[in-house]
């Protein structure tokens, strides 16, 4: 090129091409193959389509690169070839583009994967990823690198720091995804996500993919009025309707180009299609940036200072709930799990919670859909069995059904009406339960979970965004000490603590050995633990807790439960196994969390009358 991208831009808009995955699509490519890998097996077909939207008149054409990192390319066995890919890729488009006088800008997409504080991938594998493709981009002589479809602030940070890390001086355009209010998946809005990715260096700041032109303009205006940087736009063509089983994006290319309009008028200065855009699109938005409609109509930049909201301080945790204040006092504490019905008849659970309350229990524990079992809501319990039996509950909160707007709105409504404890866990697959059909969500693990709780503690949204008082919840997590892979465990344990985890509750536990271990191996990372303690009803059950629930159940346990008679007997011998573990672990840990089988709730208490300081009577 005659001159860089930077400079090119200030004279006018430049139009960059449309949808690549879209196009192989309609050519027969079905969804389930890697198209990043085709620029190694069907480089013709990529060129061809490179060819056609330079033939319509596109001044930057995009690498066929967007998903070709090591993350997504490991779900196609692919991880080891992301340098051929994107070599390849930035190759294919050169070739392209050589009888034009156009723009290779090398396409980074999200690695496809949950980084901190959301998910178990550190900063630094994140970052190294980046860097991989990125060097391997740079290597094949892009102009510039293309960084979009961003929804996760923290994540395209590191994209950010690898792009430095290269240290190759290609132009940056950085492009977040959004939703029709403008907000990144992450919830932040323009005024959060603007500031911050100017002051991480990039030279052009936009929005591509998410919603169509109309939520896409009023973002760039707002992104306008917050930075002088020139901007980018590159919208689908409309929210996808489904036609016929087929998902159509129903945006003509005389709407696009009367949007292209718009948005340089608006201030873009980069402008362009994202899914459903075809070289149809690109052809009628060329003739209409030439009729010079827009040009020299950019509005000014009128840039305001912005300052990320800080957050508020969270409430100590003595004052946050009961459980809370026993926690930080360092007292011993108890808790019974109380299971949803799967109706919605809630008497005995009721019933339950009162005896728990009247024999000094100190809260109950209510799970989520164990097992992936249909039940009642254990958020709509919780509320009945603090305003019915006057007993603290314990909400257990998973990943597993919700997206990161779903989480949000259910915590704010749990504060809301005075649920304090939580229990953050990522929640059993779809697959184990009595509807194995049904799929799962899996927005975040817990340890993203954590994170969020403990932003909306300190009285910020996902994206950051104040939202008031804070919520006031004590956080805890879940632990397995009996895991084979007890390096992982400990390094999850890890990231949960950092997240902002305040006391965990183990699965669990039949064999003092593995605990012990497990609380050494915590030591620097340490918070209350509370020791999981079940009260085995036969054999059955103890061989379904070892071989389907992965606990480990040591054999000699498993004799003593054989050995019973009747069932009378075998439950007999589950309580005193379980008083046996509570005596055990009594003094390594801060509590003790007692299951009740089939409901109960007796022998539950009848295992915490080994600490000498339970009453046992019938339920």
């Amino acid at each position: 090129m005659a001159y860089d991208i930077l400079a090119r831009i200030k004279q006018s808009p430049v139009l960059c091409d449309g949808a690549m995955g879209t196009l192989l699509y309609s050519k027969g490519i079905f969804i389930n193959r890697c198209y990043d890998e085709l620029n190694l097996s069907q480089p013709d077909l990529i060129r061809a389509i490179h060819h056609d939207y330079l033939q319509a008149g596109a001044e930057m054409i995009e690498t066929n690169t967007f998903g070709a990192n090591a993350f997504r390319l490991a779900r196609h066995s692919l991880a080891d070839k992301v340098r051929d890919m994107n070599r390849m890729g930035a190759r294919l488009a050169r070739e392209a583009a050589k009888s034009f006088d156009v723009y290779v800008a090398g396409s980074v997409g999200p690695l496809g994967t949950r980084i901190e504080p959301l998910g178990k991938t550190s900063f630094e594998e994140a970052r190294q990823a980046f860097r991989e493709q990125i060097e391997a981009l740079a290597e094949g002589g892009v102009d510039l690198l293309m960084l979009e479809t961003f929804g996760y602030l923290e994540e395209l940070h590191q994209a950010m720091l690898a792009a430095k890390d290269v240290g190759a001086k290609l132009p940056l355009v950085v492009q977040v995804t959004i939703d029709e209010d403008g907000n990144c998946l992450d919830g932040s809005d323009p005024e959060t996500f603007a500031p911050r990715i100017e002051e991480w260096g990039a030279d052009v700041i936009g929005c591509n993919c998410s919603v169509g032109p109309v939520a896409m303009l009023d973002a760039i205006e707002r992104v306008r009025a917050l930075t002088s940087l020139p901007l980018a736009a590159q919208p689908n063509a409309g929210i996808p309707r489904s036609v016929e089983g087929r998902n159509i994006y129903l945006c003509s290319p005389e709407y696009m180009a009367s949007y292209a309009r718009k948005f340089v008028a608006a201030g873009a200065r980069i402008v362009g299609g994202c899914c459903g855009t075809t070289p149809d699109h690109i052809r009628v938005m060329k003739s209409a940036l030439r009729a010079g409609e827009a040009r020299g109509k950019s509005v000014s930049a009128q840039v305001t200072s912005a300052t990320t909201p800080a957050a508020t301080p969270a409430r100590p945790l003595e004052e946050r709930s009961i459980l809370g204040a026993k926690l930080a006092r360092g007292e011993f504490v108890t808790m019974v799990e109380v299971v949803p019905p799967k109706g919605t008849d809630v008497r005995k659970e009721l019933e339950g919670s009162r005896f728990l309350k009247s024999v000094g229990v100190d809260a109950v524990n209510i799970p989520d859909s164990p097992r992936a079992s249909a039940r009642m809501s254990n958020q709509a319990l919780s509320l009945l069995v603090q305003r019915e039996a006057g007993i603290d509950a314990i909400l257990h909160y998973t990943c597993r059904d919700r997206n990161v707007l779903c989480i949000q709105s259910d915590l704010l409504g749990a504060a809301a009406v005075g649920i304090k404890n939580l229990i953050c866990i990522t929640g059993d697959p779809p697959k184990m339960g009595n509807y194995p059909d049904a799929t799962a969500v899996f927005d975040v693990d817990a340890i993203g979970l954590v994170n969020i709780v403990h932003n909306l503690n300190r009285g910020l949204d996902l994206g950051g965004n104040p939202i008031g008082a804070g919520t006031g919840f004590v956080i805890g997590v879940g632990a397995n000490p009996g895991l084979s892979d007890l390096d992982e465990e400990v390094r999850r344990f890890e990231y949960k603590v950092s997240a902002g985890a305040e006391y965990a509750v183990t699965q669990p536990v039949f064999d003092i050995r593995l605990l012990e271990n497990f609380l050494r191996r915590i030591e620097h990372c340490r918070i209350p633990v509370v020791a999981g303690i079940w009260p085995l009803v036969s054999v059955r059950n103890a061989e379904f807790m070892k071989n389907e629930l992965r606990v480990s159940v040591p054999d000699a346990i498993l004799e003593r439960m054989a050995r019973a008679q009747t069932p009378e007997g075998a439950r007999a011998e589950g309580v005193a196994i379980a008083r046996e573990m509570l005596v055990a672990v009594r003094h390594t840990v801060q509590g003790a969390q007692i299951s009740a089988p089939l409901g109960r709730y007796s022998s539950a208490v009848d295992v915490l009358e080994a600490l000498g300081t339970k009453t046992p009577a019938p339920v």
